[in-house]
């Protein structure tokens, strides 16, 4: 142990402190959010016109959605890793940018090239969602992570389900090509506001950015994701699509055996594969695939004519209306779940949301013959997805360090872009083998319906499986708290992955009430305590790296301890044994 005056520690760093957050921080990045769900959601009441607009095969117009879908899953991790690399604002502030110039670019032409080149710009603006929560985590305090953090997560439905209705009356009254400048119009906003309101955060990743891994992660996803989105189009059995399945299985154990070697990988492995991680991306592709069915089925049961039998007639705008309560009850869950993740935890939450997924499914099998219906069952599944999503970034913000936090969210939210991809090929295939052929228009029928909807129920009861194996977690994190009074028990819980020990005197006995300050690697107090009657003090540490701890008694002399904490998730134990001479407390 180290007596004396602490030693003056270098850092690398060159970003300047931590502003304060203000209260409109959480807004502004949740407006982030729902800009990218703008900009997914746009072409939805246009789908069935695309092959006419683009001039092209139906086939070849479905690149229009794929291309964005695509680009959206490989940059999510990659924007993650380079935020906790160089910033996580910083990068926000580059997803949007590319995002805008992606929109400028589809708004300004009717070629399907250069159409599908703008789109997929358009997908990088998926990295805002963990780039986001990554800010929220580094700069809120505690009492208001977790119904921040909810909120952010689920802004992606959100923004979806009001934007449905709004594209949807702008497409029916104004050239298609105004919904990118909308979009551009949109981002531009967000950027502005995130300039304006958001501070960086001081947190970096050590290392460097890990192209080969890069390069390899987006040609694993590329070659998984292209025969998931087209294989109704070219067989699930055709040589294309197993040569392309077999190709990225192939990559992808390549690419994680060279993860695995490397000191600062794009994704560390090792932490993706602890159970609470682990299972929660599991979950993750669940609560995707549940999410994306309801956004295929009830706008095409609500448009469909009633001559059918079964459809119930609605206008494009009406059925847009219709669907948008799912937004809207998922943005009105976030403050729900804060209150329910402070009392239960981010696992209990989880587990109820996919249970009211099952039941919103389950009603849903006998609420299809009326649009009021389909408004209830909208409300019912926003609730469950709502609760859901705003769980996930919770569990897997616990279970990291503060440094890897946009990286693993960015998995997370990888994971989620892979379940509604299935969701989008496999509900497509089903409605497209159980159609009916009216005068060469392929019509969805009621049986296609229920069959989605039973997947979707099918998919529940697996990511309700995965939820439930989710360990239990051994320290009450900082998302799990919603009033000062409780966040005082999890400031004192998160001790355990910390510094603890007993200050003791020159003799060795117990020093009661003797402050003991956390001081970080810039000079600056990271934290402070005073010891209890037996000696014994306990500090949490915001981040791993080198620290001192400086103690001082009333008749001892001060000391100052360095130590330095790997970021694990267990305590360092470090005894302070004051000097014995007298001097003025």
């Amino acid at each position: 142990m180290q007596r004396g005056r602490p030693h003056a520690m270098t850092h690398t760093t060159t970003e300047q402190p931590t502003r304060r957050a203000s209260g409109t921080v959480v807004p502004v990045l949740a407006f982030a959010g729902i800009v990218v769900a703008v900009m997914q959601t746009l072409l939805v009441p246009v789908i069935k016109d695309l092959p006419q607009l683009l001039d092209t095969a139906p086939s070849n117009a479905t690149w229009v959605l794929t291309s964005t879908l695509l680009s959206g899953a490989v940059a999510t991790p990659i924007m993650g890793r380079l935020g906790d690399l160089y910033g996580k604002r910083r990068m926000l502030i580059l997803s949007l940018a590319v995002m805008v110039v992606g929109a400028l670019v589809s708004a300004l032409t009717s070629d399907l090239l250069t159409m599908i080149a703008g789109r997929t710009l358009q997908g990088f603006a998926m990295g805002a969602i963990p780039l986001g929560i990554g800010l929220m985590r580094d700069m809120l305090p505690r009492e208001k992570l977790g119904s921040a953090m909810a909120l952010m997560s689920s802004s992606i439905g959100v923004g979806g389900g009001l934007a449905l209705p709004l594209a949807a009356l702008v497409a029916q009254h104004a050239d298609w090509h105004a919904l990118f400048y909308g979009a551009a119009g949109l981002g531009v906003l967000s950027i502005l506001l995130t300039l304006a309101v958001v501070p960086e955060s001081p947190m970096r990743a050590k290392g460097t950015f890990d192209v080969l891994g890069a390069l390899g992660l987006s040609a694993g996803l590329v070659l998984f994701l292209l025969p998931i989105t087209k294989g109704s189009d070219w067989g699930w059995t055709s040589g294309t699509t197993l040569g392309l399945f077999g190709a990225s299985a192939l990559v992808l154990l390549l690419w994680g055996v060279m993860e695995l070697r490397k000191k600062a990988p794009l994704v560390d492995l090792r932490t993706t594969a602890r159970p609470a991680v682990l299972f929660t991306n599991l979950a993750s592709i669940m609560v995707g695939v549940s999410f994306y069915v309801v956004s295929l089925v009830l706008p095409q049961l609500l448009q469909l004519p009633k001559a059918t039998g079964y459809g119930l007639g609605q206008s494009m705008v009406v059925a847009g209306l219709l669907v948008a309560p799912l937004g809207l009850t998922m943005m009105f869950t976030a403050p729900v779940y804060a209150r329910l993740s402070a009392r239960y935890g981010p696992k209990v939450t989880l587990i109820l949301g996919m249970l009211i997924i099952g039941i919103g499914y389950g009603a849903g099998l006998g609420l299809m013959s009326a649009p009021w219906q389909s408004a209830v069952i909208a409300v019912i599944l926003g609730a469950g997805i709502g609760l859901a999503y705003s769980s996930l970034p919770a569990l897997i913000v616990g279970a990291v360090p503060a440094s890897e936090t946009g990286a693993a969210n960015g998995l997370n939210t990888l994971m989620r872009s892979i379940g509604t991809s299935v969701s989008s090929a496999v509900i497509g295939m089903v409605l497209a083998n159980t159609a009916q052929n009216v005068g060469g228009v392929a019509i969805p029928t009621m049986h296609g319906f229920h069959v989605s909807f039973l997947i979707a129920t099918g998919a529940v009861a697996v990511g309700l499986l995965m939820a439930v194996f989710l360990p239990k977690p051994n320290r009450a994190p900082q998302l799990r708290v919603s009033s000062e009074e409780e966040a005082g028990i999890a400031r004192a819980e998160e001790a355990l992955r910390g510094f603890r020990g007993r200050v003791l005197d020159a003799a060795g006995s117990p020093v009661a009430r003797a402050k003991v300050t956390l001081i970080d690697r810039r000079g600056r107090q990271a934290g402070a305590t005073l010891s209890e009657e037996d000696g014994s003090y306990a500090l949490a540490v915001p981040t791993e790296g080198a620290y001192v701890l400086a103690a001082r008694a009333a008749g001892h002399g001060p000391l100052a301890s360095a130590a330095t904490h790997p970021g694990v998730e267990r305590a360092v134990d470090l005894d302070l044994s004051l000097p014995g001479e007298s001097v003025t407390a």
